[in-house]
């Protein structure tokens, strides 16, 4: 059975084919990724795929998830690779799902009705679930949810100070999210360390070119993660304000006669490090103009944000956990991106954090497992590049059997 997989960031689209057998690990047929999908930027959008054994990489304009899924459905057809089954990535189910599930008129009622809890995320999950119906109209779809792997969130993380009638009544709550990375990351660590996931702390750095959080991890469960009711909260992302004072919403509302879909569109799309430096979304494209001087002071402020919000989170997770036995970089940033890594762990040591330097900067593909931590450092520091569609797949065997 070949299975399709599609995972939407929020400027990314990744796609595999696993050839899942009965037994063992699923094979892949097919891998591709579209970057920078409706990214503004200094770096053109591109789409790369690797098919039997071959790599191509075209640099085109993608304006949306949906003109990438046509990209790589179209790919998949004129080659004739045989598709049985399509997984999705769909970022908050809410109170409607609690599981994964197969995609029928009631699903598709429902997922709509998710829409506007993560007003990025899951819009162009549904553009990607609708284009694939249109291009594999016979073949059945499914979708698996990510914020699953923080149910274990306690009440005390989870619980927001809101009058208790105001929760019962529309179940406001801290869900959390890139739980299905997360989940991964988990078991490749105490694989990795040659330790039982139980007994272990695990502080997290999922660092996306869209979206990003951190997750404290004990046990292998999640105890809090960076994100909340939405994906927008917490860090600073590439357009999204991350962690903000509610009244700055309530006074542009107030004093400036905004909309509600106005602010979401700020919220969302228009802050972030794209609000900040003025000029761009992507972290890499603001360390290279802080370099080179052009736009010098808000690349630099941006920056600098994006590392301060990262060690309070970091340093408050290890408050949290009672300890950390190891700090995770996975996703994009977090694996490729070996400067910002370097700026994260700087002056860390009070918490056991100490970076080797040279290691560090020699992982910059993010396609391998690596340990960047000196050896006098008591945390061991981890790049690990995260399989969030080996995770998709897996659940589609299991839904189907």
């Amino acid at each position: 059975m070949n299975i399709l997989v599609f995972n939407c960031g929020s400027s990314s689209l990744t796609y595999k084919i696993f050839e899942a057998g009965s037994s063992g690990s699923p094979g892949i047929a097919l891998s591709g990724k579209a970057h920078r999908v409706g990214v503004k930027g200094a770096v053109s959008s591109s789409i790369e795929n690797t098919h039997l054994g071959v790599t191509e990489k075209t640099e085109i304009a993608i304006n949306n998830h949906g003109d990438a899924a046509a990209l790589a459905l179209k790919l998949i057809i004129n080659r004739a690779i045989p598709v049985d089954l399509v997984g999705h990535r769909f970022v908050h189910g809410g109170e409607y799902f609690k599981s994964s599930a197969l995609l029928n008129a009631a699903t598709l009622k429902k997922l709509k009705l998710c829409l506007p809890l993560a007003p990025i995320h899951n819009p162009i999950s549904l553009e990607v679930i609708q284009k694939t119906t249109e291009f594999m109209p016979s073949v059945g779809q499914y979708v698996v949810f990510d914020s699953a792997f923080h149910s274990t969130i306690p009440p005390e993380a989870y619980t927001y100070c809101l009058p208790r009638k105001v929760i019962k009544k529309f179940g406001f709550r801290k869900y959390g999210f890139h739980g299905l990375s997360y989940s991964y990351i988990t078991t490749e660590t105490a694989r990795i360390l040659q330790r039982p996931v139980k007994g272990m702390k695990i502080v997290a750095c999922h660092l996306g070119t869209g979206g990003s959080s951190v997750a404290a991890i004990a046990n292998g469960k999640s105890l809090d993660n960076s994100m909340g009711y939405s994906p927008l909260t917490g860090l600073v992302m590439s357009t999204r304000s991350g962690d903000l004072d509610p009244l700055l919403a309530v006074y542009i509302m107030y004093m400036y006669g905004y909309r509600s879909h106005d602010l979401l569109d700020i919220l969302n799309k228009k802050s972030g490090l794209l609000g900040v430096s003025g000029f761009s979304s992507d972290i890499t494209d603001i360390l290279s103009r802080a370099r080179s001087g052009v736009h010098e002071i808000q690349s630099n402020l941006a920056v600098n944000m994006y590392v301060h919000r990262l060690k309070k989170y970091i340093g408050a997770y290890t408050a949290v956990l009672g300890g950390m036995d190891a700090l995770v970089f996975t996703d994009d940033i977090g694996a490729k991106n070996a400067q910002i890594r370097q700026k994260i762990c700087e002056n860390m040591q009070w918490c056991g954090v100490e970076i080797d330097e040279n290691a560090n900067f020699r992982e910059t593909d993010g396609k391998k497992e690596a340990l960047i931590n000196t050896k006098n450092s008591k945390v061991k520091i981890l790049v690990i590049p995260t399989k969030e569609e080996l995770v998709i797949c897996l659940e589609g065997m299991r839904l189907v059997k």
